[in-house]
């Protein structure tokens, strides 16, 4: 069953992401909505992977089969779209044309072929694709043995604390790559598979759920370094803080587990249909923006025109190019081994 909260949260860290560039690029509320925020924006699309694959899989016998329908589900659903987008990016930078992201050379180019390294937004496929690997194992353990999945996650919490996330990355061979981006990424992954897990099992009284819940999501706001009330310089860790992923979990579990699943503000086609389109819009915005930022526009209108433009960019996108070729990989794949 469908869980619709899950797309409003989709299309509000898509939105998230937005605007931070948005206000980064045009100085927009004199860049308070930027600084680096649009990483909660990504935080909330890795706890929502982590528990979408955990929620999906971790109930199906772990198989060759189930886990050949597995790689090939999550292949099909994001690489289509980012080779065409680092592929492009490359040819447009080989031609000295700042059209999508810089990807200057082949050693660069390979780093984002090989899932080790992305240019602005880009950076964010390497970990997600690179916890789709760590996915198997986790399924693997949560047939029999579960509760090994509990050690693994607070021993990496811990190991990570303690060595301050270690600092890996450079070149080898020439190819660039950032596990530094992978390991302060986990923790969110592991928190949406602990979740996931969890799901059917977790039964919140009604009487604890109310619509108010919703207003959690301010916290967010609270958090971004303009706003927040904290005064050391621990409001700009982000990625590097505990207290930053004790929050957006508890922001997750709100959300999932205490507000109706009634409520129509997360409920509805408009949330439905951001969502569906979110991949395309996070990848797709940035180059927009700073297109529309070069018009003789005042911001709201610049603001308006890069929304609605990366809007529709990225329902094409999903229309015509992601959903289709998605379908046509998972028929190629079912009729090969149906005659093989």
């Amino acid at each position: 069953m469908e869980i619709r909260k899950l797309n409003a949260l989709r299309a509000l860290a898509a939105l998230i992401v937005f605007v931070t560039h948005f206000s980064d690029v045009s100085g927009w509320f004199s860049g308070r909505l930027g600084g680096g925020a649009g990483a909660y924006g990504v935080m909330l699309f890795f706890m929502l992977s982590g528990f979408l694959m955990a929620h999906l899989y971790c109930t199906q016998t772990w198989s060759a089969a189930n886990v050949r329908r597995y790689v090939i589900a999550r292949i099909a659903r994001i690489v289509p779209l980012y080779l065409v987008i680092v592929t492009v990016s490359f040819v447009l930078s080989l031609m000295d044309i700042n059209g999508l992201y810089e990807i200057p050379n082949a050693a660069a180019l390979m780093g984002h072929l090989l899932f080790l390294y992305g240019d602005s937004v880009l950076w964010s496929i390497a970990p997600e694709v690179q916890f789709y690997v760590v996915f198997i194992g986790l399924w693997a353990l949560a047939m029999n043995k579960p509760g090994f999945i509990y050690l693994i996650v607070v021993v990496v919490l811990i190991a990570l604390f303690f060595s301050n996330f270690p600092k890996v990355y450079g070149e080898f061979l020439g190819i660039p790559y950032n596990e530094f981006n992978v390991l302060r990424s986990f923790p969110y992954f592991f928190v949406g598979v602990l979740f996931g897990m969890n799901h059917r099992k977790i039964d919140i009284p009604d009487y604890l759920k109310s619509h108010w819940f919703i207003l959690s999501l301010a916290l967010i706001v609270l958090m971004y370094p303009s706003f927040s009330p904290i005064t050391s310089d621990a409001k700009n860790r982000m990625w590097l803080s505990y207290e930053v992923l004790l929050v957006m979990g508890s922001i997750f579990f709100a959300i999932l587990y205490l507000v109706p699943d009634t409520n129509v503000l997360l409920s509805n086609d408009l949330t439905d249909f951001l969502g569906k389109i979110s991949y395309s819009l996070y990848l797709l915005h940035l180059p927009i923006i700073r297109i529309v930022e070069h018009w003789e526009f005042s911001v709201e209108l610049k603001l308006l025109a890069s929304l609605s433009l990366s809007i529709a960019s990225a329902y094409l996108s999903f229309r015509y190019f992601e959903y289709p070729i998605a379908q046509w990989i998972k028929r190629q794949v079912n009729t090969s081994r149906s005659e093989a």
